[in-house]
This record gives C-alpha cells, structure tokens and sequence, in this order.
C-alpha cells in the first residue's frame, strides 16, 4: 500500500503522465477526472473539485460543488495503456468543500460499516463471484444479443470461446494487483464467471468495482460487449454476484455461533436490503430461476437456499449470500450486508432451521411455510422506505433515488 509521498515517487520513476481520479454514483456507476501528473500534488493537498448535480444522486445545482481526495493505497498501472507516459487510476474519497466526508458516497459508507464492527471488537472479510455475458458486436461496433458460444457449464474449447478472453482479464487483472481466484464458463451461452479470493470489505469493494471496468475494456478491445445485467437473456441463467461472507471476533465467541447470528441478521433485514442488492427490474425476473434464490432460507451446500454455507474446512468456513446481481452497487452491498450481520451477533439472534429441500422442486407445503424476497422493484423500494434498519445507514433521499 503506497503513501502519497510514495505515490509522487512512483510517478516520476514508472513515466506516469496522465491519472484518472475515479470514484462512484450512487448506484456503483464509476466516474472519472483525468489530470497530468504535475497536478497530484495539488490533488492530495486540496482535492480536486467537480461538478456533484451532474453526477445521478449527488447534489442539486444551487450547491454542487464537492470535492474529490485520492486515495494512494488504490493506485494501479492501467495495463492497456501505452507503456511511454503510462495512465494510471486511483479511487478517490468525496467531501463536501469544508473537508466533511460526502454521505452519499458509498465508498465512504463501506468505510464507515467497517469501522464500526471493528469498533465492536468484529473484522469481516469478503470475496464476490461475478458473473457476465459476452456479446458479439455489429459491424457499426452496437451491442447485438448473438452470444459469443454456446457453450454450457465448464466447458472447454473450442466449445468454450471465452476462454482466451478470461484468461487475458486475469492477467490483466493480476498486473493490477487485484487476485481471481478461478474462471470457468457458466451456465448461459456467452456467461462466464470470475471468482476472488478473500480480502477486507473495501478492497473487495474496489477489486469488484475494477474488475467490472477491466472487463468492460477487454472486451471491447477483442470486438465484444460484456453485459453485467441480472438477466441479459430471457429464459437462460441469469448473471449472479454472489457474497461471500466470513467473521472473526476479539472476543473469541466460536465461529459456528458468530456464523450462525450473521445468517440470523441477514435473513432478518434481507428483504428490507434487497433493493439495493437487486437494483434493476429484470433483477427480479432473475430471482426465482436457474439456481437464483427467491426465499429466505439458508442451508448447508443448499444452492436453492438464499444463504449457502459451503463445504470447506475452518480457516476458510463462511457463508455465501446468493440472491445479489452485479448491477448492484457493492459498496453498499458490503456495507449493509455487514450492518445486518453485525445486528444478528450483536443482539444474539437465533437463525431459523437449515433447509435441506431443493426449493426450485418443493411443493406448496413446504414452500408456504418459507417468507419470500420482494417480487418486484416496487415492493423492494416500499420495503426499504419504510425500514428503520436502511435509514439508519442511508438517508431518505439516498433511499428514493432507487426508486426511478
């Protein structure tokens, strides 16, 4: 992690000519500021200052001002970009022109979720499965839905054509400092999925937010269109962004029991967050089919269950929140998922019975016994409006911008 007096040494020694300061909207949509190199120093000491009502979310015209401060632990080489006078990027924190840390920038809430649990005496640690399609482009370079293969699950090449495409993101991601785990084909044809390794919350955060961009870039650059959307295609799997969620405590509670008070949190607050973890309309046509959960429950390896706990051994024992897309903000997807765990530990909640049922194939009497996500858009937004539990980590107007 480099300092800001390492970072301007860094510049000078690696030919740095050009930065992005980049940061995020309210819904997770990266935004940037390009500035020449001689100008980092005034970054780091002032900020630099840009126009907040043109950013969806932020401020209204009569005080739009905020400012931009980066953060010079994010820095990475952009890899794509020409090795003489190199680009660079950096995620930058947003405050208000008196130095106030901006409330709406999510970055900053992730921050501050994680604070709080170590304030409690809890440290989390979080990875996240992505999923997306690759589309073939017409020949004006438009987006078509002609998928890139038809390939299934796994499989190989040359059934598999994505293969040389992942393999060139994580290599690009790898250069950048951000770790994948594995890559595979998916379900869909044209889906492919890349997992990540275990970092803090905010790296994860910016590791997911950069991998998106990454992606996006390599795509194009072999003549392609990555679409993150929750469901690109009717009638096929949708793309998923699952949560992979583990606790430690200094107060030497046992893992199974913090493990099972985060599972009682979530599945308690989940159908008020899932707005914000399914942002989209077609969110919810996703929810409910090919493997995407629709009710609150939670089981052991129970891919239809909402909540999975996979098989693994103790050092790496955590829960996967299934019900997630990648359309999603994850800044604030992180963060709420940490507040409502952080509830469950903190007031000693009891999670309900595992489920061992495949809930895809169970029948009614089973099924009517299980609560179930919201069913739309708009029974999310009603649900997250009138949640005390939302409000107290996002303001109302931060709330009603989700419902457009």
């Amino acid at each position: 992690m480099y300092t800001q007096s390492e970072v301007m040494d860094f510049l000078k020694e690696e030919d740095v000519k050009f930065i992005k300061l980049a940061f995020f909207d309210v819904f997770g949509k990266q935004k940037n500021i390009s500035i020449i190199s001689d100008q980092m120093s005034r970054a780091f000491s002032k900020g630099i200052s840009f126009d907040a009502s043109a950013i969806d979310g932020f401020q209204r015209p009569e005080k739009s001002d905020l400012f931009l401060h980066p953060d010079p632990s994010t820095i990475v080489i952009l890899p794509w970009r020409p090795d003489h006078g190199k680009v660079v990027c950096m995620l930058c924190d947003i405050t208000y022109p008196d130095g106030t840390p901006y409330e709406r920038d999510s970055r900053h809430l992730l921050k501050t979720a994680v604070e709080y649990a170590k304030s409690k005496g809890y440290e989390f640690r979080v990875s996240a499965e992505m999923e997306f399609y690759l589309f073939k482009l017409d020949e004006n370079g438009n987006p078509t839905k002609i998928t890139l293969d038809n390939a299934g699950y796994m499989d190989v090449a040359p059934s598999d054509k994505g293969e040389n495409v992942r393999r060139d993101i994580c290599f690009t991601l790898e250069q950048m400092g951000i770790k994948p785990e594995c890559s595979h084909h998916e379900e869909g044809p044209g889906q492919n999925e890349v997992d990540f390794r275990y970092s803090d919350p905010l790296s994860a955060a910016d590791h997911t937010s950069n991998f998106k961009w990454v992606v996006r870039t390599k795509a194009s650059l072999n003549g392609l269109y990555a679409d993150f959307s929750p469901k690109p295609i009717d009638f096929k799997s949708g793309n998923g962004m699952h949560v992979n969620i583990s606790c430690s405590s200094t107060k030497n509670t046992k893992k199974e029991l913090l493990m099972s008070q985060m599972i009682a949190g979530i599945l308690s607050h989940i159908a008020e967050i899932t707005l914000f973890l399914n942002p989209c309309e077609k969110s919810y046509i996703r929810l409910g089919n090919f493997k995407a959960p629709s009710y609150i429950s939670w089981g052991n390896e129970n891919r239809s269950s909402l909540i999975r706990v996979p098989a693994s051994d103790d050092e790496t024992k955590r829960i996967e929140v299934r019900s997630p897309d990648p359309s999603a903000n994850p800044y604030i997807v992180f963060a709420l998922l940490i507040y409502a765990a952080l509830d469950g530990i903190e007031n000693e909640m009891v999670a309900p019975p595992s489920l061992s049922d495949n809930l895809f194939e169970a029948d009614s009497e089973i099924l009517s016994k299980i609560k179930k996500l919201p069913s739309c858009k708009k029974d999310a937004f009603d649900k997250a409006i009138s949640s005390e539990f939302v409000k107290k980590y996002l303001c109302e107007e931060f709330i009603r911008r989700y419902q457009k």
